[in-house]
């Protein structure tokens, strides 16, 4: 019996330790390019979160799926 569409179930799309590009947002003074995701988050008025971490900062970024992409 197939899935009722109740059922839906939205997953991450990205993982632990998968390489990322952030996009850039300049009124939240977030520089983009390449980071590290160091933890997933629930999903939050419909998008996933993740903690994100670039090489050269000691600290993490929270970012909403929208705002990132894989790396190739």
């Amino acid at each position: 019996m197939p899935a009722a569409c109740d059922d839906y179930m939205p997953i991450h799309k990205f993982q632990v330790g998968q390489t990322v590009f952030l996009s850039p947002s300049l009124s939240r003074n977030v520089p983009g390019g390449e980071y590290t995701v160091t933890k997933r988050l629930p999903e939050r008025e419909g998008q996933f979160e993740y903690c994100v971490k670039r090489a050269n900062e000691p600290h993490e970024r929270v970012a909403i799926e929208d705002q990132l992409s894989a790396a190739p």
